[in-house]
């Protein structure tokens, strides 16, 4: 079973900086892709930012610039940089994650997730 483990949330002014980690386990193949969600209430989930196991990167325009994604295999660790924080990017985030078949199409199109973790909250002060 694929777990998902986001660290890091917190408070933040604005045009502050804060870094998410997403710890996952399980994966038994190669061919997966762990993205970024995040969403506030009464609203959608917002696909931010995606990885590829072969280090393929998608960004959401509305994080681009901004935000970074990055992966440590030997950790097994996804985490997202975000930097110039904007009170309209206070939300919930989530980890993600999708193999096989699926991977691609979730980081593509922000479907077909398999995996969710269980969110970290995020709150950007003005």
């Amino acid at each position: 079973e694929v777990q998902l483990v986001e660290s890091g949330g917190g408070l933040v002014q604005a045009g502050g900086s804060l870094r998410l980690s997403c710890a996952a386990s399980g994966f038994t193949g190669d061919d997966y892709a762990i993205a970024w969600f995040r969403q506030t209430p009464g609203k959608d989930r917002e696909g931010i930012s995606c990885i590829t196991e072969n280090g393929k990167i998608h960004y959401a325009d509305s994080v681009e610039g901004r935000f970074t994604i990055s992966s440590d295999k030997a950790k097994n660790t996804v985490s997202l940089q975000m930097n110039n924080l904007k009170p309209e990017d206070a939300a919930v985030y989530y980890c993600a994650a999708s193999w096989g078949e699926t991977a691609q199409p979730m980081c593509v199109r922000w479907y077909a997730i398999r995996s969710w973790g269980r969110g970290a909250p995020v709150t950007v002060s003005s």
